[in-house]
């Protein structure tokens, strides 16, 4: 399974590590993944997705519905 925010899509960037010589490696900076059990009550049943937890401060903000709803208009695969 790919690290990929499920709702966003959002995943993991790419850039340098660099040592105090200035020598530069690539490296990878992941996305915060959590996996997180959310009840959707117009669907009246629990999801569970793996989101990042900036997502999961915006599920909490705007509400899972229309989280969801946004995510599908985007053309998102969701459950």
């Amino acid at each position: 399974m790919a690290r990929k925010d499920q709702v966003t899509g959002k995943g993991p960037m790419f850039g340098n590590h660099v040592s105090h010589a200035h020598n530069k490696v690539r490296r990878r900076f992941n996305v915060n993944l959590q996996k997180k059990r959310f009840y959707v009550p117009e669907e009246d049943r629990w999801v569970t997705l793996r989101v990042s937890a900036t997502t999961i401060k915006t599920i909490n903000k705007k509400g899972i519905s229309a989280v969801l709803k946004e995510a599908r208009a985007k053309g998102m695969p969701l459950a």
